[in-house]
């Protein structure tokens, strides 16, 4: 049975407090590109209404360029805690960008440090920065000056095996005037690949007084539990844990608030979130948020019979119509289906 250690239950019974930001949560939405979008978030927080949610990673640069924000950048008016991240390697940019972004309703901003994708880091944002102390450390300086909300950073273990540098980073961050470190337990090296080594987390804890919230494989309560315990760090960031599982972030927001596991929901009931993700997204986007949708759609399809067909179906819709036909008839087989094993037991 899963249980809390008397030293994590103390731990966990006060608010995450980042800067002058009091959260009363210590589960964060991960920023995810292409997911983390105004409609997603709203599902996350269905389940975890206090939770900090990230916008999808916002280029300053885009931003400067822009005479208009960008929609990835719009959050609820009603949207709070909300952070909206941002990359970029240039600190004047990212500062104009940060302004933009508190003006836009953001509690803090984040700055991603620890993006590996090569279009990101070869123009020198991302986990390039951990290359680069120097300018990471400047950027931070200067967007915290120019906002009057706590400045974040999100970064990895360091660049390779052969370069890890998190600690002097982490330090480096704190120094130059971070409110809060989310460290993703890997390289940029490794991508997605292999465990995410908690134990570089558990040694960032010890190293900085900050916040330090830990990333990487929290596919679960019991492992965001483990994690905790391991590391010590101040919460977990659920990511890829939540694509096609929305529930996840208050899964593990509520054990961790009262110690007990809120059920799980039945593949009807995902299948039925998956349905008001797809009208919420058409309402939102329109014929763009049925292209969208079709990812998310085949996530949520898993773990029951004839899942695989309908992936194959809901990757190829084209209208809001031909999505609703087969979440419908996927939903009222399973209906029946426990119908019958129930009158047959």
């Amino acid at each position: 049975m899963l249980t809390l250690s008397p030293e994590l239950k103390a731990r966990l019974a006060t608010p995450l407090q980042i800067g002058s930001v009091t959260v009363n949560s210590r589960v964060l939405q991960s920023p995810l590109a292409g997911v983390t979008d105004l409609v997603f978030r709203r599902l996350v927080r269905r389940y975890a209404p206090d939770s900090m949610m990230y916008t999808e990673m916002v280029s300053a640069s885009g931003l400067h360029y822009l005479k208009t924000l960008p929609r990835i950048m719009e959050v609820d008016a009603n949207e709070h805690p909300i952070s909206i991240q941002l990359f970029d390697c240039r600190p004047d940019f990212l500062a104009e960008a940060a302004i933009k972004a508190v003006a836009e309703g953001a509690d803090t901003v984040d700055i991603n440090m620890g993006c590996p994708v090569n279009k990101i880091t070869k123009n020198g944002g991302g986990s390039s920065l951990l290359r680069d102390v120097q300018t990471a450390a400047t950027i931070v300086r200067t967007v915290s000056k120019a906002v009057p909300v706590p400045v974040t950073v999100k970064t990895r273990i360091g660049w390779s095996d052969q370069e890890i540098n998190i600690l002097d980073f982490a330090k480096a961050m704190e120094d130059a005037g971070a409110a809060m470190i989310t460290v993703h337990g890997r390289t940029r090296a490794q991508g997605f690949n292999g465990p995410a080594r908690w134990e570089w987390i558990a040694r960032v804890k010890e190293r900085v007084s900050i916040p330090v919230i830990a990333n990487g494989d929290i596919f679960s309560v019991e492992a965001a539990v483990r994690c905790l315990e391991q590391t010590g760090a101040d919460g977990v960031m659920c990511s890829r844990g939540t694509m096609g599982y929305p529930f996840l972030v208050g899964e593990i927001d509520h054990f961790l608030k009262t110690g007990e596991r809120r059920p799980a929901p039945t593949v009807v009931e995902r299948l039925q979130c998956a349905r008001d993700h797809l009208i919420a997204l058409w309402e939102y986007k329109g014929e763009r948020g049925i292209r969208q949708a079709r990812k998310h759609l085949t996530w949520y399809a898993k773990g029951f019979a004839d899942a695989a067909e309908l992936r194959s179906e809901l990757c190829r819709i084209e209208t809001l119509e031909a999505g609703l036909a087969l979440l419908d008839a996927a939903i009222e087989r399973l209906q029946v289906a426990s119908e019958t094993e129930a009158i047959a037991a």
